[in-house]
């Protein structure tokens, strides 16, 4: 297995992210609530990874925020911090439980072999390559949601299990699997577990940007020796927010709501190495072009050039998955899945 792999096909998810095509509107009245929320927070003095100084002019501004470049590691970071205040504010959770009907079972097995089984399969072939038999892997999910990365895991054949701080997005998850695959804890007990876990491997699809306590979750790790390995996703700064910032009339996907900081490749590199682990394979792919597909569509729509949206559209669509694809190999990506290992001793 490659090292680095690039390149994933938009296929399905142009359907599943629909709402950012059609409610432009009511997303970026959300938005602006969560920067409302951040905007009060005590400013952010130091980088979010390093904890160097943030000093001089922001790199760039985006819809009332501006970020800048830590100098030493490259990290992207808002000029607010996440505190437990703000996640107050901003992480609302739908009641999953009474809106249930069986279609979302439909949907959820849809979204889950879609999105998350290509993730699943990814990090089965990148341990199997580090010699990890499928039945040796015990996984534990932090930040599981409502439980897709569990379920593909599980359904790829590999124990799985997660936890999760909402009671009904664990409720969901147990209810779409058909059995207890997750488990509800408070947000301080997260890292307790974590440094208890007899599993050898950690995942974190989709969390570590949203972590307050993120010093504490990985001090957690690097002293948990059982961790032989962790899997994470995370969101790049990327060609994403400069069409963001190009574009202030449409709903910042990447840099902004409850993104408060966004990854580089150096800025992993140095938290890897803080937690004596290393890189070992990572897939990097991006929603950047699909982001400039959905700006564009957008802002024809709203200076009455519909017309020009819906002729252009399919050729577009044609060209994104292409397009994406330069801008992955040249590390330029809204995302990275990422193995790392931990250093030998």
């Amino acid at each position: 297995m490659e090292n680095k792999k690039y390149g994933k096909s938009v296929g399905d998810v142009l359907k599943i992210k629909s709402d950012f095509f059609e409610k432009n509107q009511a997303m970026l009245e959300m938005s602006e609530k969560q920067a409302d929320a951040l905007l009060i927070q005590p400013r952010r003095t130091e980088c979010k990874i390093c904890h160097s100084p943030l000093e001089g002019d922001p790199l760039y501004t985006s819809q009332r925020m501006s970020y800048h470049l830590c100098p030493v590691c490259g990290h992207l970071n808002s000029d607010y911090e996440d505190t437990s205040d703000f996640a107050d504010r901003v992480y609302l959770v739908d009641r999953y439980e009474l809106n249930y009907s069986e279609e979302d079972r439909a949907a959820y097995e849809n979204r889950m072999k879609s999105i998350y089984i290509p993730k699943a399969e990814f990090l089965l072939e990148a341990l199997s390559a580090e010699g990890i038999n499928k039945e040796d892997i015990h996984l534990l999910d932090d930040g599981a949601g409502s439980g897709y990365f569990v379920s593909a895991m599980k359904h790829i054949g590999c124990d799985a299990s997660g936890i999760e701080i909402s009671p009904s997005q664990v409720e969901f998850a147990n209810k779409m699997a058909g059995e207890n695959i997750l488990r509800s804890v408070e947000s301080e007990e997260a890292t307790r577990i974590i440094a208890k876990t007899e599993a050898n491997v950690v995942s974190f699809i989709g969390v570590l940007e949203h972590i307050i306590n993120l010093d504490e979750i990985l001090t957690a790790i690097k002293y948990n020796k059982n961790i032989r390995y962790i899997y994470f996703s995370v969101p790049m700064f990327s060609m994403s927010c400069v069409f963001e910032a190009a574009h202030q009339n449409c709903y910042n996907r990447h840099a902004g709501g409850t993104h408060t900081h966004l990854f580089s490749d150096s800025s992993i590199e140095y938290m890897l190495n803080g937690m004596g682990f290393e890189a070992d394979k990572s897939w990097k792919f991006g929603s950047d072009i699909m982001d400039l597909y959905r700006m564009l569509s957008v802002c024809l729509d709203q200076n009455g050039n519909g017309a020009l949206k819906d002729y252009f559209a399919p050729k577009f669509k044609n060209m994104i998955d292409d397009l994406q694809l330069v801008v992955d190999k040249n590390e330029f990506a809204s995302e990275i899945h990422m193995l790392a290992r931990r250093k030998s001793e």
